[in-house]
């Protein structure tokens, strides 16, 4: 027995293999959608922390010389998606608050490339930016906020994780998100991030075609690495976990493949989370990954 899907785009990745997106020169990144390819990633788009102006500007540039890549068996690059520098310092689990740019267009053109294509952001602390991404056709995601208010949204960016929770007496980023059935959820489900019952509500009040599956992946995945620098924050891993030295989660170790095997093991994975980022960003690939019956790659076709 066997199941046949798409091949898997990760549309929030900050690295594996021991490349940093965020640091690392186009042939490191090259070498990042070779070995992406081969865990049955057809596509995805390199996810920029929290940095300063010229650091990302750098990384636009090595990211765009990397998708120009033709070789076979390799994971398209599909587009840039930055993460922070617009967000709520409140919420700002790892990223660097000396960077912190207010949400204006202006800021924003200081690295503006068409090969953005998402931005994460704190809706409350908006000054006119999110209005300009929308024109532009750019998705503008909620994410390491504490405001309600998602009305020119897309998607929560890794729902519950970096921003407001669930009260019985206010409103907030993520209730908002689980209620607005027009908005996408990303969910990192490698169970660290989010408990296997948190994952079961979000199922159940989400239509399913707005579930949105993350790895949300550091550099320190599948490597030796045990110690390194994200984000200008010293990271320790301890085989489960990557954490900062106060103990803030820095982000996931368990690439998207995994992520699914383990949905299934607690029998929550639906194959339609796997289409899900296609139709989100009206996107196609070629190919195919057949899965064994315990979700296990068995092949990978195309691509």
């Amino acid at each position: 027995m066997y199941t046949k899907t798409k091949l898997l785009i990760d549309q929030h990745i900050h690295g594996a293999f021991g490349i940093d997106l965020s640091r690392a020169n186009s042939d490191e990144i090259v070498f990042l959608s070779e070995n992406l390819y081969k865990r049955g990633i057809g596509g995805y788009f390199p996810t920029l922390v929290t940095d300063s102006v010229n650091n990302i500007k750098r990384q636009i540039t090595e990211i765009k010389k990397a998708a120009k890549c033709d070789k076979k068996n390799t994971a398209k690059i599909l587009g840039i998606h930055i993460e922070g520098i617009f967000i709520n310092p409140v919420k700002k689990g790892i990223h660097n608050p000396a960077h912190f740019l207010s949400a204006t267009v202006e800021n924003y053109k200081l690295f503006e490339d068409e090969f953005i294509k998402i931005v994460t952001l704190a809706p409350e602390m908006d000054e006119g930016l999110i209005s300009y991404l929308c024109r532009k056709g750019v998705k503008v995601q909620a994410g390491h906020c504490i405001g309600g208010d998602l009305w020119e949204v897309s998607a929560a960016t890794h729902l519950f994780n970096a921003m407001q929770g669930i009260s019985h007496r206010s409103s907030s980023t993520a209730l908002s998100a689980l209620l607005n059935d027009n908005i996408y959820t990303e969910l990192i489900c490698d169970g660290v991030h989010l408990s296997d019952d948190i994952i079961k509500l979000t199922t159940k009040l989400k239509p399913q075609n707005k579930i949105i599956l993350i790895s949300d992946a550091l550099p320190i995945t599948d490597s030796d690495i045990k110690e390194t620098t994200f984000a200008d924050e010293k990271i320790f891993y301890n085989g489960q976990t990557a954490t900062s030295i106060t103990g803030t989660i820095a982000g996931s170790t368990t690439l998207l493949d995994k992520v699914i095997k383990r949905l299934n093991e607690i029998n929550l994975f639906n194959p339609e989370y796997i289409n899900n980022v296609y139709n989100y960003h009206n996107i196609d690939l070629t190919g195919e990954i057949i899965w064994d019956r315990n979700f296990d790659i068995l092949e990978i076709n195309g691509g």
